[in-house]
C-alpha cells in the first residue's frame, strides 16, 4: 500500500472530512512549499479553507474572500439558477446583504449586460465585494435597501437577498468554522432568524419594477414564515425546496 500523502494525513488528523480535496486546493493555491506548509498549519487550527487560500469556488468562479467575511455556500448556487429566470440584459439587479458579492458576480457573469448594484452594511465585506465586482457592478455601503440610489425606485427587476437567518439562540450550535471565523452580523437574524429579512421584504415593493422578483434563501423550517412576510408585503409567494442541494428558496413577485 502506498504511503499516505503527508498533507492529507495532517488534514485528516485535524478533522477535515474532505482531506484529499482540501489538499488539492491548498497545493493549487500555494506559491511555493513554504507557503503550502503555512497553509496546512493554518488549516489545522480550524481556519476555514476559503479564508486560508483567499478564495471560494462558487458557480464555477473563484470568488475572493478574506478573514472575517462570509464564505458563499454551495447550496446558494441554486438561488443563482432560479434568479437567472427573471433577468435579461439591461435589467437592474440588486444583491442585498451581498457579503463577498458572490451572487452578484455569478449573475453578472451568466447574464452579461445587467445593471448590478450590491449592498452590505459591513465595510470589510464591501471592500471584498468591490474587488470581486470591479467592472461588473456597483457596491455601496449601507443597510440593505437603504443603500440603494433613489434613481432605481420602482425599476428593480430582481432583488436577491441572503439576509442573516440563523436564530440568535442557534448561533452556539453552528459549526465552529462559521461561529468562530465569520462575522456575527452575517449570521444572526434575530430571535426567529427573520428580523433582517422582514425589513427587506417590507421595503421591497417600492423598489421592484412591475413583475419584479425578490428571491431569498432561508432554512426549510423558516420558509412558511418567510412566505407569509412576502404575502403581507403584497407579493405573490413561492417556496422552492431542493433536497439534493439542501437549498430552500422563497420568491415573491410584484
Amino acid at each position: 500500500m502506498p504511503d499516505l500523502d503527508p498533507i492529507v494525513a495532517r488534514l485528516r488528523a485535524a478533522g477535515c472530512v474532505f482531506a484529499e480535496e482540501e489538499a488539492a486546493v491548498l497545493r493549487s493555491s500555494a506559491r511555493d512549499e513554504a507557503e503550502l506548509i503555512a497553509f496546512v498549519a493554518e488549516r489545522e487550527t480550524g481556519v476555514p479553507l476559503e479564508h486560508v487560500v483567499g478564495w471560494a469556488e462558487f458557480c464555477g468562479l473563484r470568488v475572493i474572500v478574506e478573514s472575517g467575511v462570509f464564505v458563499p455556500r454551495p447550496r446558494t448556487e441554486r438561488l443563482v439558477e432560479r434568479a437567472r429566470e427573471f433577468v435579461r440584459a439591461g435589467d437592474v439587479v440588486v444583491d442585498a446583504c451581498c457579503g463577498s458579492g458572490a451572487v452578484g458576480l455569478a449573475l453578472a457573469t451568466l447574464e452579461p449586460g445587467i445593471r448590478l448594484i450590491a449592498t452590505d452594511i459591513d465595510e470589510r465585506a464591501v471592500a471584498v465585494a468591490r474587488r470581486n465586482l470591479v467592472g461588473v457592478g456597483e457596491v455601496v455601503v449601507g443597510d440593505a435597501l437603504d443603500a440603494l440610489p433613489t434613481a432605481v425606485l420602482g425599476s428593480v427587476a430582481l432583488l436577491a437577498v441572503i439576509a442573516p437567518y440563523v436564530p440568535t439562540g442557534d448561533i452556539p450550535l453552528l459549526p465552529h468554522e462559521a461561529r468562530d471565523f465569520e462575522p456575527l452580523l452575517a449570521l444572526d437574524g434575530g430571535p426567529d432568524g427573520l428580523g433582517v429579512l422582514a425589513r427587506v421584504v417590507g421595503d421591497a415593493p417600492r423598489w421592484l419594477a412591475p413583475g419584479g422578483v425578490i428571491i431569498t434563501e432561508v432554512s426549510e423550517q423558516q420558509a412558511p414564515a418567510a412566505a407569509r412576510l412576502i404575502r403581507a408585503a403584497g407579493l405573490a409567494a413561492e417556496i422552492d425546496s431542493d433536497e439534493e442541494s439542501g437549498s430552500t428558496l422563497v420568491l415573491g413577485r410584484a
